[in-house]
């Protein structure tokens, strides 16, 4: 009995065994110029230490000059770590946002800047290379501030210490302890936001900013009370060419290990979650990203299966409904019928067996007016032409010929 078997349990072996020895997806995520994106990087690498399914390894830039989208373009790799502040690129797609950088603009403290023309004008300011996202960052708040990036002087370093250093990272302990002469620069009041502040107008203008408030004592010793500043999605991003099914289970993978980065890096990845919205994405949402998004999305016939049940429901009840009403038509129709054959008959009973000839004329003459409302009332289609009407008009014509009989 158990021989007839055997073939199709060895082909499910086979397939079993093909399943398992697939090998993980090879993803080359491009190594990111900023140390604190590359320490990020560094932990997502780590994370996938060993996976079934993706297989992650960092690939180093051209040289210094070469950014994370270019490297991208040129096929160094496949996956790179990019703020939502940068420009559209074409054949780069969004695969999902994972943590958040923050513009930190920090000041000596000896200095008491009034504005931001104080502070960015006549002052040395250092905010990384020249296109590096830090110095975008800046030039375009400065410029939504009035300060025209042409009036900053902008150097290369930050030894010897600069007036103004400008950081665009996440928020991590331990960041500005070697900044403490620092002081941070709020971009407004905290009791401003909500009330056409100047943050929010750049947030207005470019809705991948958004304003956010950096708590007293966050960082010890720079931080003395809250510090209105800007804050931008740092996104993971691929190229076009990437299966849609390796970005699925990519995007599966990281948010089952959100636990693992958020022990690395705590508090970086407690926004990661699995209904991102990429609608204010810089890039186009990458096929398997959206794939992901809409999951749990309900199908067309989910969607349209309630209104056709109402749509059924509701030709049910037409259909009922006019059954109904034809019906009650048609009694009426007969009960109007059965008083005709009611007086009929009695007109009958009333001259049976009587002799006068007067009597029997009035009766007669009653027959022809019921005959005549009778046939009134078919021609208004108030009564219906059908056996019972001729029965009627039979019973009458048989009263008639005994009348005159």
């Amino acid at each position: 009995m158990t021989r007839p078997l055997a073939p199709a349990v060895f082909f499910l072996t086979l397939a079993l065994l093909a399943a398992c020895s697939q090998e993980p997806a090879e993803l080359r995520l491009v190594t990111p110029r900023l140390a604190a994106d590359r320490q990020i990087a560094e932990v997502l690498v780590q994370a996938f230490d060993g996976n079934a399914r993706i297989r992650l390894t960092l690939v180093p830039l051209a040289d210094d000059s070469t950014t994370s989208l270019e490297a991208l373009n040129q096929g160094i790799g496949e996956l790179a770590l990019v703020s939502n502040s940068e420009a559209y690129q074409p054949g780069i797609e969004t695969v999902i946002p994972l943590y958040t950088t923050v513009l930190h603009i920090a000041y000596r403290s000896d200095l008491s800047p009034g504005d931001a023309t104080d502070l960015l004008t006549g002052t040395t300011v250092f905010a990384g290379g020249k296109d590096s996202p830090s110095r975008v960052m800046l030039s375009e708040t400065a410029s939504r501030l009035g300060v025209a990036a042409g009036d900053i002087r902008f150097v290369e370093t930050a030894v010897p210490r600069p007036d103004v250093i400008v950081l665009f990272v996440p928020i991590m302990a331990g960041l500005m302890d070697e900044y403490r002469d620092y002081r941070l620069y709020s971009i407004g009041t905290a009791d401003q936001l909500g009330r056409g502040s100047a943050a929010e107008s750049m947030s207005l203008l470019r809705p991948q900013f958004r304003p956010v408030i950096l708590p007293t004592n966050i960082y010890p010793g720079v931080v003395s009370e809250p510090v209105v500043t800007l804050a931008v999605d740092e996104l993971l991003v691929a190229r076009n060419d990437i299966p849609e099914t390796v970005v699925y289970d990519l995007i599966s993978e990281v948010l089952r290990l959100k636990p693992a980065l958020s022990a690395a890096q705590p508090g970086l990845f407690h926004q990661l979650t699995d209904s991102f919205d990429a609608s204010k994405s810089t890039f186009v949402i990458h096929p398997g990203a959206q794939a992901y998004a809409e999951r749990d999305a309900p199908s067309a016939y989910e969607r349209y299966s309630g209104i056709a049940e109402v749509a059924v429901t509701v030709l049910v009840g037409l259909v009922s409904g006019t059954y109904a009403a034809i019906r009650i038509y048609r009694i009426r129709r007969k009960n109007r019928i059965d008083t005709f054959y009611k007086r009929a008959i009695g007109i009958r009973k009333s001259v049976t067996g009587i002799s006068d000839a007067a009597a029997k004329t009035r009766a007669l003459k009653e027959i022809r007016q019921l005959q005549e409302s009778a046939f009134d009332l078919l021609v208004d289609e108030r009564l219906a032409a059908d056996e019972s009407f001729r029965i009627f008009v039979t019973l009458c014509n048989d009263i008639v010929a005994d009348l005159r009989a």
